[in-house]
This record gives C-alpha cells, structure tokens and sequence, in this order.
C-alpha cells in the first residue's frame, strides 16, 4: 500500500465540511421536502423527549407543534440560495416549555433546522450595528478604519482578542489591526503562513461568512444517521453548530484559545480577510449579539469595499491623466516607444519602478537598474513561451527563472507589458530587492511530527515571535498596479495599431502619389517627344541641308532645354520672364549682348506659357543674328508691361540693321514667331517686317501670369562665355562614361568636332576603370548616373592621376558629390559643342584657350 506523503497540503485534503457532529451548544434535525423527519443530532432527546431513533421517518409537526412548524416553513420559503441562512427567534414546541432560537438553511434536498436555547442577552441588532456603523465612519485613514473595526467586534462580543487578519496574494496572512483584553499579548503584525487556513477552509469563509467556536475543549455531538441510503455524509458547509476539525481545535489549543470567533471581510467577491477573535476560556455570544456581529462585518465589508474603490478610482484616475499624455506624444512621434529612459520616467509616475527595459522588433533598451541585455533577452524569451499575451507580474523573479538569482539585487520583481504578438514587444518594469524582516506567529521551520489524530500534521505548540529575513523579492505590485498596466497595453496598442493604419495610409498616400507622378511624367515625356519630333519634322522641311538641319535642330531643342532648367530649379513653378530672355541671350550673342536692351517688371510666368515664349524668344535671337539688327551693327530693344486687364504684353524691336523685307517663303521659324502664342496660349502675336527693322508685339493672357515681383528688371549684364574652339582637344584621347548609347554616340561626334583624336565610350564604372588603367586618358566626361550605379568612383581615379574630367548630367548642378569633387566642372544634358567647349575651357589653363 501507498503511503501518502505528509506535507503542508495535507490540511487541505481534509473534509471539514463534513465532520457528522455539531458542537454542544444546540442541536439539529434534518428533515425532507415534505418535513420527515430524516436526521438528527443525539442530543435532541431533552427537547423532544423522544430519541433520535424513536423520531426518524416521522413529522417533525408531532415534535415542534403546529405554530413553530408554521414559523419554520414560511422561514424555508424565503430561503434565496444555497448558501442563505434564515432565523427564527423564541419557538416553543409546547405551551409554557422552554423557547429556542433557530437557523434553516437548505443541504442538497434537505432542510437543515439548527435549534439552540433563548439567551437571556437579547439586544436589537439593526440599532446596535447602526451605532457602530457610525463609529466607523468617523475615521479617517485606513488603519484607523481596520482598528476601529476590531474595537467594535471586541465591545460586541466580549472576545479576549480580537484581529483584522488580512491575507495577501498568496494567502498568508498578517495582523493589521488588534482590540486586546487588558494583559493579553500583542499579535500586530506578525504574520502567518498560508497553510494555517486549508484551501477548504477559505472556501467555507466564502460561503459562510460567519463561525463560532463556543469551547474549544467541548464534547461534540453525533448525526445520526452519519450517511444516508446513498452513502453520503450530511453536508454542513454552512451549518451554525458544525463541529470542528481536530487539527484546527489542536491548533487552537496549542495557543491557548478556549473560544473563537471568525467574521469573513469580503471585498469584490474575494476573501479579504478576517475578524479573528479568541477568548481564553469557552463563550457563546448570544444568538442576537451573533447575528448583529454577522451583520456588522458585512457592513464592514461593503464600507472597505467602497473605500478601496474610491482608493483606486482615484489613483486610476490619476494614471489615466499620465496615460493620456503618453499616448499623445507617442501618438505624434512612436519612436518615443524605444526611448526606455523615457517611458520609465512617465510610467514610473503611475506604477512606481527603479528601472525600465523596451524590448522592440528584437532591439532591446534599458534605464534605470535592470538586468543586462543577455539577461533581458533571456527573459523576454521566458515571457513570449509563458505570459500568454497578457499583463505578468511577480515580486521574486527567480521562482519562475532560477537564473535570475545572479541578479536578483539589482531587478527581484518584474511588471511586464505585451505590446503585440509573435514575437511579442514587450516594456518591463523592474524592482529591486526589498530585504526585510517578516515577524511569524511561531517558527515555520520546525521539524514536521505525526499527532495523535494518525497520519496528518499536528500544528505547532510554539507561537513565539519568529523573525524570518526575506530575500530576493521586491515590493509588490497591487492588483491596481496590474489593472492599470493592462489599461496602458490596450491604449499603447491602440495607439500602435493607429501609427499602423497611419503608416498604410502613408504607403497607399505614397503609391497614389507615385501613379500620379508616373502618369504626370509620362503626360509631359509624351508631350516633349511629340514636341521634338514636331520640330524634327518642321525643321526638315524648312532646311536646305543635313548640316543646317542639324545645327537648327540643335538650337531648338537647346532652347527647351534651357527653358526646362529654369521650370525645375523651382520644382516646375512659375518662373522669371528676365531669365528666359537673359539666358537666350548669352547663349547665342556673346559679345553681341551689349546690344541689346531689356525693360520691364519683374514677373513671374505659368510653366505653360515659359515654354511657348521659349521657343519664341530662341527663334527671335536666332533671325536678329542671322538676318536682323544684330547681323551688322545694329540694335534690340526688348520691353514689357502688364495691361489693365492682368495680360503681359512684351514688345520686341530692331533697329539699325540691314533693309528688312517681308520673308517669300514661311519657314517653321517663323511659324512658331506668329502663330505659337495665339494658338498655345490663346494670345495675341502681331509681327510687322518693317524696313528699318523688325516688330513685333506679344500678348499673354493674364491666367499665364502667376505673380510680379516689386523689384524691376535689370539690365543684361556681360558675361564671359567661351569663343568656339574647334582644336581645344587637339589629339587628345577622351574617355566618354555613359550608358545611353545614342547619347554616347552624339557626344562621340561633338568630341571629335571639337579636336579629340579618339573617343573611348564605357557604360559602366568598371569599363571605366580598365580603360583609364590602360593610360592612355587625357580628358573624361563622366554621366554622372549609370543606372544602378555612378561615376563617382571613376571621378576619383582619375582625379588621382591627375586627369581632367567634367561632369555631365540631366541633374544639372543638384549633385550629391563627395567632398573632394564639390570643385568638379558640372554641366547639363542635352549639351552640344558650345556648351562642351565652355566647360572644357575651365579646365585649361589660360594660354591654352587663347591657341
């Protein structure tokens, strides 16, 4: 056979609920729902005069009589529960015979009836607890409260000692609060181990909020029958006269206890703790004073209950404010989430910790005292197989980490809060340890012994102050504490589940963004190629020769080009109307400029309209300096004013050249003079060929106009610009980086026109390199992007052999260069020979431009 091991749960395994006896002081019959009597305590013989044997199976009328049997009956009829208890006070069974007071409660199907004799210390239970009601609620700070309580209780009852016993989260107790009998030792404070209340036994006070034990060394009394026709014991969970469990009167007895009293404080449906009373010799509070004493600790209860609602109310609304104000800052910025010193200094106003740790996408951050990052991570892993997503919280992280030990000074508890799933974030608050002393009711370490009742434990005989020094664990947290931490998951996971949805919106923002734009760049690439082909196509027509087609074609499409320059340097708004006529001008009159005059506001022109005056402008400075003024000594007068209807007239005039007559022939350049305005822009274009010079009268309509500034134009200043040079490159060899092919291709030609010996192309930076490594390099122009790549690379090799080099790129000048090439010689695609020339010209030295 099996022995069962003796331990500290052996207690809890004994069945208290169903002795088969009841205590002295009265006695009880059990009876069916038709009221046969179906069992009784053997004692009943001097109030029946009958025994229990002469009793059974009969109706309990023929023993009570009529009157009480009526009382007892309406009693059970209101009976609401299986755990109510109703009273009756003063039944007689006969005329003149003795009175009796009495419980019902209902057992299974039974109707226990629990009788005892008429105390002469009757009182009126409403009015006394009334008063005392009172009493309490003139105090003003919780320990008041629970002394005050068991003031109260003691004056009632008349008990030796009366406790407030309140148990923690582990079902150890400690003494909160005493009212002592004169010469009776103190117990405040001290505290007592969970398996001094069995597990039944806090069941039992949750039921049954009420218990009596009148003498602790009294006869107890038989039920008979101990079990019925089914074999069951009679279940007296919440009977009044229930006897006691020998363990629990050895208990009682090894302190000395003659009689005791427990009252269940209940808070939120919990077991709170207990009025624990003990008297030094037997006594029966009477029945009344019994019940006022019930019925003020469930007042007691209800009051407690209220002010540790209000406690945390308070207190909740206080985190609830601080919460607030994290979620707002890491609604506007979510890396705050990762700052830990941080989120410690605004959690730690609400749950109190010495140090915080951040575990994010696997990035681990620390403040305060906490355990290193190896250690962190080790933990977070034990809380991702065990916490279950939900709020953990422990005082001695070693009971679920052996490993923390090494620790444990510096983080002993721990407050962990899950910020997502799979693998889980997580923000950990951490304690340090709290060494202390814990004052026990009697030494727990004592050898375990066998008692006199067989194979169980008998309790110890000494409850002597014994100190215990308790460490490894932290202070703490509360069960507010906790609630309130779960109220900071679920906003800060509604905050992340909002920069969430925010980060879609950003992306769908940005998808749609990026549609536009393709669909906004594919829009204008249509519109420039149909443009360029309009030009190829008009150009051809009006050309006498492939060399004079593609000199103009050239010029023309230089001209958008420029125009597209000065639109993009401000994202594609409006732009200055001067610039448009300065910069065709410098790149076509050099020395000629000085001729030509320039007046009016400074405005601001539509993108739409900049282009059309472009091309316009282009094609007026190409015939003033072919065929007008500027072909011999004469000189342009270009003006413009803004009319009363918001239109931008702009007039051009020659003056001082050759005779002008009409043109025979309507070349495309003159097309695009007369008719661009009016048919792009829904303007005017009036040109007269007068014999003195050239006229010419444009008005845009006044929605092309974006805004004027208040400062005038100034008149076109000098600027250098380079004589074209066709030997600049004399017998040079010129490495040319780009990847398009038909661009190489054109710059191979312009290379060579201007004196290359020989052209070397390369797409990639590492072609690049092999052909600079076989030395044969004077000159390079480098594409700037190379697709997946740059030329950087080959910048710098060949700015460490010495060589020249210049940068050519539809970026324009917006280059992110490294800062040993910020001097590099930048210039614009599409580029043709001048524009080559000119920045050639840069790298020479100065007699090198004058050969």
């Amino acid at each position: 056979m099996n022995e069962v091991p003796l331990d500290l749960t052996n207690c809890d395994r004994e069945p208290i609920h169903t002795p088969g006896n009841i205590q002295n002081f009265g006695f009880l019959v059990a009876v069916s729902p038709d009221w046969l009597v179906a069992r009784a305590s053997i004692n009943i013989t001097h109030a029946f005069g009958k025994t229990v044997d002469e009793i059974l199976g009969f109706p309990l009328v023929d023993y009570v009589g009529r009157e009480t049997l009526h009382v007892l009956r309406n009693r059970a009829a209101i009976l609401r529960g299986t755990d109510a208890i109703e009273r009756a006070f003063g039944l007689t069974f006969v005329a003149d015979g003795p009175a009796y007071d009495a419980a019902v409660h209902f057992s299974g199907r039974q109707i226990i009836i629990e009788f005892e004799p008429v105390s002469v210390e009757g009182v009126d239970a409403a009015t006394l607890v009334r008063g005392m009601m009172s009493r309490l609620g003139e105090t003003e700070d919780i320990t008041r409260f629970y002394a005050e309580g068991a003031r109260q209780i003691r004056a009632l009852t008349g008990f030796d000692r009366v406790m407030v016993y309140r148990f923690d989260r582990v079902g150890s107790g400690e003494v909160v609060a005493e009212s002592l009998k004169a010469g009776v030792d103190s117990f405040l404070g001290l505290h007592y181990p969970a398996s001094d209340i069995p597990v039944q036994a806090r069941a039992l006070y949750l039921r049954s909020t009420f218990r009596i034990i009148a003498d602790v060394k009294g006869e107890v009394v038989p039920i008979v029958p101990a079990r019925d026709i089914e074999g069951q014991p009679l279940d007296q969970s919440i009977s009044v006269l229930r006897a006691v469990s020998p363990i629990h009167l050895e208990y009682l007895r090894n302190m000395g206890v003659g009689a005791s009293l427990s009252i269940s404080i209940i808070v939120d449906g919990r077991l709170w703790g207990l009025f624990a009373c003990h008297h030094y010799s037997p006594r029966l509070p009477s029945f009344a004073q019994r019940i006022a004493a019930e019925l003020f600790g469930q007042m007691f209860s209800l009051t407690l209950e209220g002010r540790e609602r209000r406690a945390a109310a308070d207190y909740e609304a206080q985190a609830r404010a601080i919460g607030d104000r994290l979620m707002a800052a890491v609604a506007q910025d979510g890396a705050l989430l990762e700052d830990a010193s941080w989120l410690g200094e605004i959690i730690g106003t609400t749950i109190p910790a010495d140090g915080v740790a951040v575990s994010i996408n696997g990035v681990v951050e620390a403040s305060g005292k906490t355990p290193d990052r190896e250690q962190l991570i080790e933990l977070v892993r034990l809380l991702n197989r065990n916490s279950g997503g939900q709020v953990f919280a422990t005082d001695c992280i070693t009971s679920i980490m052996p490993g923390a030990a090494d620790y444990a000074a510096a983080a002993s508890g721990m407050l962990a809060i899950p910020l997502s799933r799979s693998p889980r974030d997580y923000v950990i608050l951490f304690r340090t340890e709290r060494m202390r002393q814990v004052r026990w009711g009697g030494n727990l370490q004592k050898e375990i012994e066998l008692g006199p009742n067989g194979p169980r434990l008998t309790p110890r005989k000494s409850f002597e102050e014994w100190s215990e020094l308790v460490k490894g664990q932290s202070e703490p947290f509360t069960a507010t504490q906790i609630r309130v931490a779960g109220a900071l998951r679920v906003a800060l996971l509604e905050v992340l589940l909002r920069l969430s949805e925010n980060a879609g919106d950003d992306r769908r923002r940005a998808a749609d963004r990026q549609v536009i734009l393709i669909a906004e760049l594919n829009h204008r690439v249509r519109n420039i190629l149909a443009l360029i082909r309009g030009l190829i196509s008009q150009t051809r027509d009006s050309s006498l020769s492939a060399d004079a087609f593609v000199a103009t074609l050239d010029d023309r499409v230089q001209a958008l080009a420029r125009a597209h320059d000065q639109l993009t340097a401000d994202r594609w708004g409006p732009a200055r109307l001067i610039d448009l006529i300065r910069t065709e001008s410098e790149a076509y009159l050099g020395e000629k400029r000085q001729r030509v005059t320039l007046s009016g506001v400074n405005v601001l022109i539509d993108p739409t309209a900049f282009t059309v005056l472009a091309l316009v402008i282009h094609e007026l400075m190409t015939n003033t300096t072919k065929y007008g003024a500027l072909s011999d000594g004469g000189t342009v007068s270009i003006s413009w004013d803004i009319d009363e209807e918001g239109s931008l007239n702009l007039d051009w005039s020659e003056s001082g050249g050759p005779v002008v007559e009409p043109p025979s022939h309507r070349g495309f350049g003159s097309t695009i003079i007369e008719n661009s305005v009016p048919y792009d822009l829904g303007g005017k274009a009036d040109v007269q060929y007068l014999r003195g010079g050239l006229a010419a009268r444009f008005c845009i309509p006044s929605r092309y106009i974006a805004h004027i500034l208040p400062d005038s134009a100034p008149m076109l200043s000098a600027m250098p610009i380079a004589d074209v040079q066709s030997n600049l490159l004399n017998g040079e060899v010129v490495l040319l980086v780009e990847d398009s092919m038909i661009i190489a291709l054109d710059g191979e030609d312009a290379l060579k026109d201007i004196g290359a010996r020989e052209v070397f192309t390369a797409p990639s930076v590492t072609r690049s390199l092999a052909l600079i490594d076989e030395g044969q390099i004077s000159f390079a122009v480098l594409d700037y992007n190379l697709g997946g790549e740059t030329s950087v690379r080959v910048a710098e090799e060949l700015q460490t052999r010495g060589v020249p080099f210049i940068f050519a790129t539809g970026y324009g000048e917006a280059l992110d260069l490294p800062e040993s090439l910020q001097g590099a010689i930048v210039i614009k695609k599409p580029y043709n020979a001048a524009a080559l020339i000119a920045a050639i010209a840069t790298t020479r030295p100065a007699n090198a431009r004058r050969d």
